[in-house]
């Protein structure tokens, strides 16, 4: 067989034309957003006073398979995409094992990560509605940064919750943001009544996306012109989150190429949804046998240790209701937890897959990522995001297992960002000042507590 190039490039010509929607093909549907004061199906006209017309349609429907891209999303995918999927030899070579590993390289944007798909999306649909802005949370920045160059681009305004602990960790990733327009308030604020609420209830807090969720919510519903926008959970954002997936397997199949192992990070999603959908597709077919593992961090675990049930989708509880493998939506991540995997629910298309036994979920420990972090940038020359770490430390996990067995297993992970703006994570970690906080049953068990009953 020819000799696997380093680096797998995608002409513009072979760039996906069409968003996939998983819950197309699969078997039981992810269950529907409910009205918390009826608990009934949420409508098309119940939510439009929070998101887009457009995406709207997008979130409820289990049926369309196939969504076109925008011409003018198309054409701006073009400055960045199609991204480069990698043949990681150097680590291979590293690690002595006779696996080929692979990963999907998203971070080759000024944002630094996969999260500009849904926002340029997302903010053309805004704009095409004629609002005047849109607000929305965001936890490491990754998604704050990629949604103010979306804004920018389209002359819209930005208005961005941060959590607080991120806002004080990542000062350059708040800049960015500014420098694109956006206006960053870090969450939870006293500039919400939400806001004030939480700060009542929990004084001192250092926030959580459940927390800024809430406020940006309030903020789009009360403010003529703007609405409410998020960057992982959704069914929408998974959508157009799967330009990744299907890039991936498009430069995969040019070589004759299957994966045994699709490894993802896994936060609310986003990144995941998007790399494994094709591969599930296939999956749920019968076509391949592909095992896919989200990779989570222990300090905020949701598929592995929460509970599969219907609970707000923020900390304020003024969203629909979201069935999902939830920690409850009062749960407080760690503030010394580095990366953006901070909320406290999976998104409902995950959460079924993972219940239908479709896919596996591990946790990791700080310490134990930022190792891996460290490895692979010495050998493969990219400096990764925290979150990105999570899929890296469980990717050569199962390539040392490779060489214990000697099975030359093929395997794909998704590196969703560079840590460029991360470095004061690194810097505890490097000054032994990291450790790896991993909430009680009994922390758990009073966040559970709050879930509501339906």
């Amino acid at each position: 067989m020819e000799k696997i190039p380093y680096k797998i490039y995608l002409t513009e010509d072979e760039m996906p034309k069409a968003w996939y929607n998983l819950r197309a093909d699969m078997i039981n549907k992810p269950a529907p957003l409910l009205n918390p004061g009826t608990h009934e199906p949420m409508k098309a006209e119940e939510l439009a006073p929070v998101f887009c017309e457009e995406l709207v349609k997008q979130e409820l429907d289990n049926e369309t398979a196939y969504f076109p891209i925008p011409e003018e999303v198309y054409n701006f995918y073009k400055m960045y995409r199609p991204s480069p999927l990698v043949r990681a030899y150097f680590l291979e070579k590293a690690l002595g094992t006779p696996a080929k590993i692979y990963y999907k390289f998203e971070g080759n944007n000024t944002s630094g990560s996969h999260k500009l798909n849904s926002a340029i999306a997302q903010a053309y649909y805004a704009k095409k509605q004629g609002l005047k802005g849109v607000t929305t949370e965001t936890g490491a920045g990754q998604w704050g940064t990629a949604l103010s160059m979306a804004c920018s681009y389209f002359d819209l305004d930005c208005k961005v919750y941060m959590v607080k602990v991120s806002y004080q960790q990542k000062p350059f990733r708040r800049e960015v943001m500014r420098t694109y327009g956006a206006s960053v308030t870090p969450s939870p604020s006293t500039s919400t009544e939400v806001g004030k609420r939480i700060l009542e209830a929990h004084p001192g807090t250092t926030g959580s996306l459940g927390c800024a969720i809430s406020e940006a919510v309030e903020v789009a519903t009360t403010t003529p012109g703007y609405r409410y926008v998020l960057g992982s959970v959704l069914n929408q954002v998974l959508l157009h989150q799967s330009v990744i997936g299907l890039e991936t397997e498009i430069a995969l199949k040019k070589y004759g190429i299957k994966p045994d192992i699709v490894i993802g990070c896994a936060g609310g999603g986003s990144n995941l949804g998007g790399l494994i959908a094709p591969f599930m597709r296939d999956k749920i077919k019968g076509l391949a046998d592909t095992r896919i593992i989200a990779v989570e961090p222990a300090s905020c675990p949701s598929l592995t240790r929460g509970k599969y049930a219907y609970d707000f989708c923020d900390t304020g509880m003024v969203c629909p209701l979201a069935k999902m493998y939830t920690l409850g939506s009062n749960f407080i991540p760690s503030p010394n937890h580095a990366g953006g995997l901070r909320y406290h629910g999976m998104s409902s298309i995950l959460s079924q897959l993972y219940d239908d036994g479709l896919m596996e979920a591990v946790t990791a420990v700080q310490t134990d990522v930022f190792r891996a972090a460290e490895r692979f940038a010495r050998v493969e020359g990219i400096l990764p995001a925290p979150e990105s770490s999570h899929a890296i430390k469980v990717a050569i996990d199962e390539a040392l297992k490779c060489k214990e067995t000697g099975e030359e297993k093929t395997i794909v992970f998704g590196l969703t960002g560079t840590g460029y703006f991360d470095m004061v994570a690194y810097e505890s970690f490097h000054d032994g000042l990291m450790d790896d906080y991993i909430p009680t049953d009994d922390d758990l068990k009073a966040s559970l507590s709050t879930l509501p009953v339906i």
